[in-house]
This record gives structure tokens, C-alpha cells and sequence, in this order.
């Protein structure tokens, strides 16, 4: 686990055909004339993790999926594997994201099951969890937050690397984000239950920050306590204000 660096991570949701990957490319190119201080991934769809990795060989930038089923393989049509995401070339994988749990009533005992399964095939999962606008306004935030933790995140995770992201729903593509003193609260409770949870490994382990992060917010978020990198959306597509948040790290 490299806990002193922090971790900034592109996903690309549904978005991304081959074309897309030379903004990937310039990302890669970039960090190699003048690296930087996080580490850094990008986590697309399925179909592009291979060709990805074909064009990032050799770079600093570590190739990831977005999902993957708890079984090694079986009768599951349109689902895909971590063994299947590793063989791929992929490193990094996304669970439990907001719009799993949102669109598919993916819940947290899942998130645990796709975790393990994860660790399985050598991946290194970053786990999400966030509360919803209702939630937040009922001031059931910490609550919520502390509950999905706690049952998403397996106890196979100690000694084992791996991040959970905050990821507030309500800030998910809205152009919204928490203040910094409500982000450094959430981040103090999950520190706190991941600690409960699995002792070293849950200190060790980073919390990133999601939910509409830009440029030119990154540089307040990423300096804020217990933030440990950010799971970047949209902004992730364009390589300029990709590097943008890249570099505010350092």
C-alpha cells in the first residue's frame, strides 16, 4: 500500500470509443516529462481496458475497470469477471458506485461480495459509498455513510491495497460540491469507521473525494484533511483539465 501518495483516478463511465484514448495518451505523455506526485488511473468500459493498456505501456498511468461480478465466470450474460478485468489488463476497478447502487439496487453487502472478488483476481478495488440529497437534508449523512462502509468493506481487505471514495450523490454531474468542512467531516467519520473496521488497513488505505471535481476546485479538496485523491468523472475525458487536478496534488 503506497498510503503517502495520493491517488487520482478517471472514470469514464459509459463514455469512450477508440478515438477517446488520445486524451489518455497526452495524460501519459504529460506525467512523463514531469511526473507527478499521485499516483494515477483511469477506469473506462470494458471494451477499451485492453487497448488502453496497449497504449499506455510503460506509462505511470495504471489501467482499471468499472465493475465486475462476484463469480470467477458462468451464466451471466453481459457481466463481467475481475479475473476476466485483470486478464483485460486491468489494475484498478471501481465498486459499489453511486449509480450501481442508484440504477441496479446494488447494496452493501454486494459491494463486500464484488470486493473479495476483486482481491481475488489481484485487483486493487476502490470502494464507494455516499448519501443521497434526502439523506443529507435529514441529517442522516454520517449515518449512512458509516453503515455502508463498515458492510461493504470485507475484513480480506487488511493488508491488502485498496481506497474507499466518498461520493455524495446529490454532487455526482450536478456541478455541486460539499463545503470543505462537510467533506472533511464525512472524511473524519469513514476514517474512523474504517479503523473500526479493519484496524492498520483501514488508517493505511486512502479516502478519495467524488462528486463534481474540477479544476478549479481541486487544489482546496485535495489539500483537505483526510482526502487522499479524488475519483474524477467528466473532467477525466479531457486530458487538460485531467492533468489540471493531477497536478493540483502536488
Amino acid at each position: 500500500m503506497d498510503s503517502a501518495r495520493p491517488l487520482i483516478v478517471g472514470n469514464w463511465k459509459m463514455f469512450g470509443l477508440e478515438s477517446a484514448l488520445k486524451q489518455a495518451r497526452a495524460v501519459a505523455e504529460s506525467l512523463a516529462r514531469q511526473p507527478a506526485r499521485a499516483r494515477v488511473g483511469l477506469c473506462v468500459p470494458a471494451t477499451l481496458i485492453e487497448r488502453l493498456g496497449r497504449a499506455l505501456a510503460g506509462s505511470a498511468v495504471i489501467v482499471g475497470g468499472q465493475d465486475n461480478h462476484v463469480e470467477i465466470e458462468g451464466p451471466f450474460t453481459g457481466d463481467v469477471s475481475a479475473e476476466m478485468l485483470e486478464d483485460a489488463g486491468a489494475r484498478l476497478v471501481v465498486l459499489a458506485h453511486s449509480e450501481r447502487r442508484g440504477c441496479y439496487g446494488e447494496g452493501d453487502e454486494l459491494a463486500a461480495r464484488k470486493t473479495e472478488a476483486a482481491l481475488r483476481a489481484g485487483l486493487e478495488p476502490i470502494v464507494c459509498v455516499g448519501e443521497t440529497l434526502a439523506e443529507r437534508q435529514l441529517g442522516r449523512t454520517l449515518e449512512i455513510i458509516t453503515r455502508q462502509t463498515t458492510v461493504s468493506l470485507p475484513e480480506a481487505l487488511k493488508g491488502r491495497a485498496f481506497a474507499l471514495a466518498y461520493e455524495p450523490v446529490w454532487a455526482i454531474g450536478t456541478g455541486l460540491t460539499p463545503t470543505l468542512d462537510q467533506i472533511e467531516e464525512a472524511h473524519g467519520a469513514l476514517r474512523h469507521a474504517m479503523v473500526e473496521r479493519l484496524g492498520d488497513s483501514g488508517l493505511a488505505a486512502p479516502i478519495l473525494y467524488g462528486g463534481s471535481v474540477k479544476p478549479a476546485n481541486a487544489a482546496d479538496i485535495l489539500h483537505a484533511r483526510e482526502v487522499g485523491g479524488a475519483l474524477v468523472g467528466g473532467a477525466s475525458l479531457n486530458a487538460e483539465e485531467f492533468l489540471a487536478i493531477i497536478r493540483a496534488a502536488d
